[in-house]
């Protein structure tokens, strides 16, 4: 049995097809008529959510007049979502409603003082007691089931409550108490009809909040309201937790598909809307970037085009660190900025490292030439980084990016398959925004057969090969380009020397083969190798 607190309703109840109306409380039909008198019918601007991230997946916000759903299991970042999107329409001057049946009132003000934000004062916060504790003996020993009465009661003081505030926002957390009081799914439906046309009638913007807990199959509300957005929280065997959510459903609006990544942060949610590189495209110039080191260039055929994307490639210890900084020092010497993200290498050893080589990246960090950040791969997300690296390009104006290494990147998402789309798009993005982009990948083994974690060769532009090789009794580096898709380069193989001035490479070893298997063979009637005083500390 469904309690009726009016029977005016009654007769739209019947038309769902039952003769048990859903439970109403008294409504001022005035009122509603002067709420819809105020409705414009005109297209109407959407309410931002006031999430960082969001409002773009959402494609501006939540159309206003409608019930939208957000679910996810406890702990996924709900309420604090619900508490930003009321904060934001008290921002803007709208009447905001927050009805709470599963925290008090002091424990949202907490959380909300835990953000740094104190609660507005067009935000009314209701704090609805349970219906059972204000049923006295009489009514507890009546012939209606308790669990009527009490969703006759929550119902009612839904009703009456939002009645006295007349708000333009209103969250409804959560679901889940008046799931279990009409402990049907037929009856929760029809109570859940009820709620949408009510709030439909009056204009406003409804969030209703799902912790899922209840039962988690159960779709009946996916299918009343007008949107849907779902909150997930990953946890990986080493981490911190990884949280992501998606949008389910929205009708008739078009919005940014797939599962976009967000983190919980003092402040509030901030989320990272998944990149797709075909949406930001700009004019720029094309030109080739010379890298300072004439053996250097010459191998690349001239050197490197502006809006490509470079992969160097080699065993651990190769250098491969040092040639993208070279090129970095050649951005900064033409007045441009680069931005380095580090993942494997701590910052303090880097710079000491560098400026032993010659390259004071210290001095350049503090004149503001270069944006240097150490990433730990345990804590940040594919999508979190991507934005780092978008908001440095924009904000930066960084022309060279250095992703140092893929090995990291890849600890960070250990998704294979995703990695390399994750890639695509960022190289992609920063393809057309005209950053040239220098990525590291470290293969396994020193010698012989090399093996990569996972291959991006054919998403660079440009492919740069190192190699250990053995001659004359020391071992020794090698480097080769092996791919260029923006014009010729050299096919030859040349021995580079790490010194105290930085890089130095050689004539190509044209007198020797095998060179990239480790071990080479020596068919020419010279030795044209590079010699320890030309470049090598030999006591190193």
């Amino acid at each position: 049995m469904i309690v009726v607190a009016n029977p005016r309703f009654s007769r739209r109840c019947h038309a769902y097809g039952d003769d048990s109306p859903v439970a109403f409380a008294p409504l001022n039909t005035s009122y509603l008529c002067q709420r819809r008198a105020k409705m414009d019918t005109s297209v109407m601007s959407k309410a931002k959510t006031g999430v960082e991230g969001l409002d773009d997946i959402l494609s501006g916000g939540l159309s206003r007049r409608h019930v939208f759903l957000l679910e996810g299991a406890p702990g996924t970042g709900k309420t604090t979502i619900a508490m930003q999107f009321v904060q934001q329409g008290a921002a803007l001057g709208e009447k905001c409603l927050y009805i709470t049946l599963s925290e008090t009132e002091d424990e949202l003000r907490d959380s909300a003082l835990s953000h740094g934000m104190e609660i507005h004062r067009n935000i009314e916060i209701f704090e609805l007691v349970p219906p059972e504790s204000l049923l006295n003996a009489e009514q507890q020993q009546s012939l209606l089931y308790s669990s009527d009465l009490e969703l006759g009661e929550t119902t009612k003081m839904i009703f009456e409550v939002f009645e006295r505030v007349q708000p333009n926002r209103v969250v409804l957390d959560s679901l889940s108490e008046i799931r279990l009081l009409a402990q049907s799914s037929l009856r929760y439906r029809r109570q859940i009809l009820a709620l949408k046309h009510f709030f439909s009638s009056t204009g406003a913007t409804v969030l209703l909040l799902d912790d899922m807990t209840s039962d988690s199959l159960d779709k009946t509300v996916h299918s009343v309201v007008h949107g849907v957005i779902h909150l997930e929280q990953l946890a990986p065997s080493y981490g911190s937790e990884r949280r992501r959510l998606r949008i389910t459903k929205y009708r008739g609006q078009a919005f940014r598909g797939g599962y976009h990544d967000f983190i919980i942060k003092t402040g509030g949610v901030s989320v990272f809307p998944r990149l797709r590189a075909i949406e930001h495209r700009t004019e720029f110039e094309r030109f080739t970037l010379k890298s300072g080191i004439a053996e250097l260039d010459a191998l690349l055929g001239g050197g490197i085009e502006r809006g490509s994307s470079t992969l160097l490639i080699g065993p651990a210890g190769m250098g491969k660190s040092l040639f993208a900084l070279q090129f970095v020092e050649a951005a900064v010497k033409r007045g441009e900025k680069a931005a380095l993200f580090i993942f494997d290498e701590e910052l303090g050893l880097l710079f000491r490292r560098m400026k032993d080589l010659g390259f004071d990246l210290e001095d350049y960090q503090r004149d503001g030439s270069i944006h240097i950040e150490q990433l730990d791969a345990a804590e940040v997300s594919p999508g979190e980084f991507a934005q780092r690296v978008r908001e440095h390009v924009t904000r930066f104006d960084a022309k060279t990016v250095v992703i140092d290494s893929i090995n990291g990147y890849q600890a960070s998402m250990p998704e294979e398959s995703a990695l390399v789309l994750h890639i695509h798009e960022l190289l992609q993005y920063l393809n057309r925004q005209g950053a040239n982009t220098f990525v590291t990948v470290a293969q396994h083994g020193l010698v012989g057969d090399m093996k990569s974690p996972v291959d991006v060769t054919y998403l660079a532009d440009t492919v740069v090969l190192l190699r250990y090789f053995e001659a004359v009794g020391k071992v020794r580096r090698a480097i080769s380009v092996v791919k260029k898709r923006t014009g010729k380069h050299e096919d030859t193989i040349r021995e580079f020397t790490i010194g105290q001035g930085g890089l130095s490479l050689g004539d190509p070893l044209s007198d020797f083969q095998g060179v990239l298997r480790g071990v080479p063979t020596f068919v020419g009637e010279n030795q044209p190798l590079l010699k320890p005083s030309e470049g090598e500390d030999d006591s190193k």
